[in-house]
């Protein structure tokens, strides 16, 4: 009798597999399953122009370059573009309480003049901002990456380099205004 149920046992598990219960609509329900159907263009730009603006890429582009330009004693530089802005940024309620919180990556596109042995030199960069989040902007770092300037000697190089990094205490009000308006909305 005892080998009758370990041979039921071991049929019942290897025919075991997993079941997907479809649910049947009734005559009686509330309301009728959505039924899908193909989006045309129109629907598109319809469903588009009906939600508002979201804080995005409006906020990487006006809030960074807002900056400004900063001068130096030989030259100066203004950040000219946002190339690159990946991350999250999260609200979420916690027993009644809003918490907020983002870690994002930047990079920011930078062009400027300096006077280097008598002439103008106009030079373009980027300034790499490796991941931060919220709350961590005491410990903001920077790493300048200079476009190719072939007549330029490296000590030229590092002084414009050492300059660059002077952005690093706009940029951080910039993401301390981004933080106080994040915790606002």
């Amino acid at each position: 009798m005892a080998s009758k149920e370990a041979e039921k046992k071991q049929e019942e598990q290897q025919g075991a597999s997993y079941t997907y219960w479809v649910r049947q609509v009734k005559e009686g329900d509330a309301a009728p399953l959505p039924v899908p159907r193909k989006l045309t263009p129109d629907d598109i730009i319809n469903d588009s122009n009906s939600q508002p603006p979201t804080l995005g890429s409006l906020w990487n582009k006006e809030l960074l370059i807002s900056v400004g330009s900063l001068e130096f004693p030989v030259g100066k530089a203004e950040i000219s573009d946002v190339s690159k802005c990946v991350g999250d940024a999260f609200l979420v309620t916690v027993r009644n309480k809003k918490r907020v919180g983002y870690t994002y990556e930047l990079t920011l596109k930078v062009k400027g003049e300096w006077t280097i042995r008598e002439e103008k030199k106009t030079v373009k960069g980027h300034i790499d901002i490796p991941e931060f989040s919220f709350g961590e902007l005491d410990d903001l770092q920077m790493e300048v990456r200079l476009s190719e300037e072939k007549d330029l000697l490296h000590q030229d190089k590092s002084r414009i380099s050492q300059d660059l990094k002077l952005f690093l205490q706009p940029v951080r009000e910039k993401m301390l205004q981004f933080e106080q308006e994040l915790k606002d909305r």
